[in-house]
């Protein structure tokens, strides 16, 4: 059985930003991937971006240089 682990969410308005996002993580080699929002978070869109909550800071960063827009980040046991 899967252990579960605390991960971050970043959530967003929509998929054209999550998948902003994942371009621009792979681009500076930050570590994550898109899945489905998690049941226990409600989103604009069904798509969200998984991360270790120690790249918590380089993703605030790069989505405030980029100008990608979210809904909310958030860590959660997943």
């Amino acid at each position: 059985m899967k252990k579960n682990e605390r991960k971050l969410i970043v959530t967003f308005y929509t998929s054209a930003d999550a998948m902003a996002l994942e371009k621009k993580c792979k681009e500076y080699d930050i570590p994550g991937r898109l899945i489905p929002v998690p049941r226990t978070i409600s989103s604009g869109c069904g798509i969200s971006w998984r991360a270790n909550p120690n790249e918590k800071e380089a993703i605030i960063n790069l989505l405030s240089n980029s100008g990608i827009e979210y809904e909310s980040i958030c860590e959660i046991m997943y």
